[in-house]
C-alpha cells in the first residue's frame, strides 16, 4: 500500500505506483456497468462451469491437507472471462481493428482461522525458503467450456496456493515471537454470509462498421491543424463475465459491460511544453455512446482548446484562492480523502494512517458529507463507472456513509477488518487476478453551503483582494491526479489541471494560462474549502493502486478553496517536428516543375 492515481484510461494499461489514482481504458479493461436482459437460457454454460468450480472446491476442502499441518479453513475460486473489441484511427486512417478474449483464474486459499491466518499483503506472497518451487502454475482458464480442463487448472493452482499459504502461516506465527502483543490487533479476515446470484446474460454488440467509419472521419479533422502533431480516436467494447464460488457457500455469476469512446490529441507550445487534451465518453451500452455529430463536435472542441493553450502564457507558481470546477473538485476529494479512508490503509507500518482513530471526530468542514455507493448505476441519466453488484470477494456492493456533516463515520471495507469494523461493506476490488483490497467505487460529495456560480466567482475575487492577490484561479478541467499515503513519504497529493483561467480581481476577466500543477497536503487542502457550487459534476475514469486499475466515478460540486498551491509543471524543451506534416503538402497546390 502507499500511493494511488486517478486517471482517464484510453485503451492501454495504466501504471501503478504511488496510489496511481484518478484518470480518465486499459487492455483488458475492467468494466463498471451492467445491463440485465431477459431470462437465463435453459442450458447455461456458465452454470456448468460454476458447478465444475464448486465440485473442485468441495474436493479440495474435504481432502487437501499436508500431513501434520493445518488444512485450509477458507477457499474461493474466481473465473473472469474477458472479451474486448477495439477500433482506433489516426490521421484519417484505421491503425487498430482487433478483438481479444481470455479467461483468468484467481484462487484464494487461507490457512489458520478468521482471527489469524496466512494472508499477507499483495507482493509479499513469496517464500524465502532455499527449497522454493521451481514451477509456477499458469493462471489461465480454458476458453472451451470444458469442466474437466477447468477443474484441472484450478487443482494445480490450489495446490500451489495451499503450500504458499501454509508457509506464510508458519512464518507469521514465528514472527509473533518477536512482536509485542497487540490487544487491538484486528482479525485477519471477516466472516460473511453466503450469497447466491446468477445474473442473466448481458448483450455486448459492437457495430464495427460504424466505428471504423466514424473514427476515420473524426481523426481526419485534425489533419487541417498540423500544429497538433498527433491524435487518436479510439472506440472500445469490454465485457467481463465473472464466476465465483467459496467454501462459505457463495455462488455468483455476474456480467459487466463498458463501452468507451476517446478523442485525444497532443501539441507543443512555442516554448516546447507538451500539451494534451481529450474528450472521453463511457456507457454500459453501445447505444449510450454519443452520436456521430456529438463526437465531431468533441473533436472540434479539443482542437479549439489545444490551439488556445499553445497561445496561452505560462504562469509562475501560485499560492492563493481558487475555484475547482466539479470534475476537478471530485479529483481533489478522491485524492485527499477517498484513498485515506480505504480500510487497508488503516493498518500496517508502511501507511500514514491519516484517519486512523478519528471515528466520531470532525475531520472536514461541517457543511460537507461524503459517501460511496457502488449500487448507484447512474446520476441524472449519466452512467457511473463505479457501479457493480458484488465485489471481488463475493460481497454485495453497499452504500457507506464515510463523512457526515464533517464527522468521520466509517471506512471503505473489504474483507480485511479494521478496528471497530468487523464486516465488509462490499468494497474489496481488484483488476484481473490481483488480490482485492478496499477501494472506492462511486465517491459522492454533498454540501449544505451552496452558492450560484456567479456568487462563487465573486467570493473568489473578494478573497483574492483580501489576500492582496492580483488574481484568483478557476480550474475548469483536469486530467487526473495522484497521492502518496505511505509513512515513508510526504502525505501529499498532486492534480494535473488542463484548462486553468486567471481571474483579474479588478475586472473579473478570465484569461487562459498553462504550465502548472496542483500540489498540497490533504487535510490542509480540504479544510480550506469556503463554499461550493449548486451543481454537481461527474468524473468517470479509472483508479490505479495496489490491486490494479478499477473503474470509478467521483461526483462533487465546484469548490472554492481559500488557498491552493500550484507548482510549475515539467517544462518540455523538445523541438517540434523539423519538417511539416505530409497533410500540409496534400493541402497545398502542387508546384510546377521548372
Amino acid at each position: 500500500m502507499g500511493s494511488a492515481d486517478l486517471l482517464v484510461l484510453r485503451g492501454g494499461l495504466g501504471t501503478v505506483g504511488a496510489v496511481n489514482s484518478l484518470t480518465r481504458p486499459v487492455l483488458p479493461l475492467l468494466a463498471a456497468s451492467a445491463v440485465l436482459l431477459a431470462a437465463t437460457p435453459a442450458q447455461d454454460s456458465r452454470l456448468t462451469l460454476l458447478d465444475a468450480m464448486s465440485s473442485e472446491l468441495s474436493r479440495n476442502q474435504q481432502q487437501l491437507k499436508l500431513q501434520s499441518h493445518e488444512p485450509p479453513y477458507f477457499m474461493s475460486y474466481q473465473l473472469k472471462d474477458y472479451a474486448q473489441e477495439v477500433v482506433a484511427a489516426r490521421y484519417g486512417a484505421v491503425f487498430l481493428d482487433d478483438g481479444y478474449r481470455e479467461r483468468r483464474l484467481y484462487v484464494d486459499t487461507r490457512v489458520g482461522d478468521y482471527a489469524f491466518d496466512s494472508s499477507v499483503e499483495e507482493g509479499l506472497e513469496f517464500s524465502f525458503s532455499t527449497k522454493g518451487t521451481s514451477y509456477t502454475s499458469r493462471k489461465e482458464g480454458p476458453l472451451d467450456d470444458s469442466p474437466l480442463a477447468l477443474r484441472t487448472a484450478l487443482w494445480l493452482i490450489t495446490d500451489e496456493k495451499y503450500k504458499s499459504a501454509l508457509f506464510q502461516f508458519l512464518k507469521k506465527k514465528g514472527e509473533d515471537v518477536y512482536s509485542v502483543e497487540d490487544p487491538k490487533r484486528p482479525a485477519s479476515f471477516t466472516k460473511e454470509k453466503a450469497s447466491s446470484f446468477v445474473q442473466p446474460p448481458v448483450a455486448n454488440p459492437f457495430n464495427r462498421e460504424r466505428w471504423v467509419k466514424l473514427s476515420r472521419e473524426v481523426s481526419a479533422q485534425f489533419n487541417a491543424h498540423p500544429e497538433i502533431f498527433d491524435s487518436e480516436v479510439r472506440v472500445t467494447s469490454d465485457k467481463v463475465t465473472r464466476l465465483f464460488v467459496s467454501t462459505e457457500g457463495t455462488r455468483l455469476v455476474t456480467e459487466e459491460t463498458l463501452y468507451g469512446l476517446h478523442v485525444t490529441a497532443v501539441t507543443r507550445a512555442p516554448d516546447g511544453q507538451l500539451l494534451d487534451d481529450s474528450r472521453d465518453f463511457y456507457a454500459p451500452t453501445e447505444a449510450g455512446l454519443p452520436d456521430d455529430e456529438r463526437v465531431r463536435a468533441a473533436a472540434a472542441k479539443v482542437i479549439e482548446e489545444l490551439l488556445a493553450l499553445r497561445q496561452a502564457p505560462a504562469i509562475d507558481p501560485y499560492s492563493g484562492p481558487a475555484i475547482l470546477a466539479p470534475e476537478a473538485s471530485g479529483v481533489l476529494f478522491h485524492e485527499t480523502v477517498g484513498h485515506r479512508l480505504e480500510g487497508d490503509r488503516q493498518d500496517g507500518d508502511n501507511e500514514g494512517k491519516t484517519f486512523k482513530g478519528q471515528i466520531g471526530k470532525l475531520v472536514l468542514p461541517a457543511f460537507l458529507s461524503i459517501h460511496d455507493d457502488p449500487s448507484q448505476r447512474a446520476l441524472a441519466g449519466e452512467p457511473l463507472n463505479g457501479y457493480y453488484l458484488y465485489d471481488e470477494e463475493g460481497v454485495k456492493g453497499q452504500r457507506v456513509t464515510l463523512v457526515e456533516k464533517g464527522v468521520l463515520r466509517n471506512y471503505l471495507l473489504g474483507r480485511r477488518p479494521v478496528d471497530g469494523f468487523l464486516n465488509s461493506n462490499g468494497h474489496g476490488r481488484s483488476q484481473g487476478t490481483l488480490k482485492p483490497v478496499a477501494r472506492m467505487a462511486n465517491l459522492m460529495v454533498e454540501s449544505t453551503r451552496q452558492v450560484s456560480d456567479a456568487k462563487l466567482k465573486q467570493m473568489l475575487i473578494d478573497e483574492a483582494k483580501r489576500q492582496n492577490k492580483p488574481y484568483g484561479l478557476i480550474i475548469r478541467d483536469i486530467t487526473g491526479g495522484n497521492t502518496n499515503t505511505s509513512s515513508y513519504g510526504y502525505q501529499a497529493f498532486k492534480g494535473v489541471p488542463r484548462m486553468v483561467y486567471r481571474v483579474d480581481v479588478k475586472t473579473g476577466k478570465e484569461s487562459l494560462v498553462r504550465g502548472v500543477e496542483i500540489v498540497g497536503t490533504p487535510l490542509s487542502a480540504v479544510n480550506r474549502i469556503m463554499a461550493t457550487g449548486e451543481k454537481r459534476g461527474i468524473f468517470n475514469g479509472f483508479c490505479g493502486a495496489e490491486s490494479g486499475n478499477v473503474p470509478v466515478s467521483t461526483v462533487a460540486p465546484a469548490a472554492l478553496l481559500q488557498e491552493i498551491e500550484l507548482q510549475r509543471a515539467v517544462e518540455g524543451k523538445d523541438r517540434p517536428p523539423i519538417l511539416p506534416s505530409p497533410t500540409t503538402l496534400q493541402a497545398s497546390p502542387a508546384r510546377e516543375k521548372p
